[in-house]
């Protein structure tokens, strides 16, 4: 008979420890609340689906540095009235064993101007703070690189890395599929 009460004892301690792993995991951000801070109250959301070709893939992931996943890319379009005031992507990529997913904002010349955390999957100290992206704002993509300015965050490197692998994607999609098509 004194079996089952440890049974369940041991039982409640394995659910509670199967809840705590979920318990750092925080999201920040709705999807229609990162698009309001991406582009103001009010702001009409377009949706941009773009699928590049084999050539495009390729200089996305020269670009980036990193394997794209899929072969649909979305970009949401801020717009008020006529005005374009940006573009944003949401990408989710896997830290260390969980994900993190980004809003990364870009201007209308396609400048990074915003990058809001939506959720974090990973123990928060290995979030990397706003004011680090703070200092990515308005650098070309060329120089989104640790090798050439970009501090990275001492118990924080693979989630800042994670965070400039989704940064270059977004940014080289534009440049490659974007920017150039606007162009006639």
């Amino acid at each position: 008979m004194k079996k089952k009460p440890t049974y369940y004892r041991l039982l409640l301690c394995c659910c509670l420890l199967g809840n705590l792993s979920n318990a750092c995991a925080e999201i920040f951000y709705s999807k229609n609340e990162a698009m309001e801070l991406a582009f103001g109250k009010g702001a009409q959301i377009e949706t941009l689906s773009l699928f590049p070709d084999d050539a495009q893939t390729q200089q996305i992931q020269q670009a980036t540095r990193a394997k794209l996943e899929s072969g649909l890319f979305t970009l949401y379009v801020g717009k008020q009235g006529e005005k374009l005031l940006g573009y944003a992507a949401i990408e989710t990529e896997t830290v260390r064993t969980k994900p993190e997913t980004l809003m990364i904002v870009l201007n209308p010349e396609g400048e990074l101007t915003k990058v809001l955390t939506l959720a974090f999957h990973e123990p928060r100290e290995y979030q990397p703070p706003e004011s680090w992206f703070e200092r990515l704002y308005k650098r070309p993509l060329s120089e989104m690189d640790f090798n050439k300015g970009v501090d990275g965050i001492s118990g924080a490197t693979l989630s800042t890395r994670s965070s400039l692998t989704s940064i270059r994607k977004v940014m080289s999609i534009y440049q490659i599929m974007v920017k150039n098509q606007e162009k006639p």
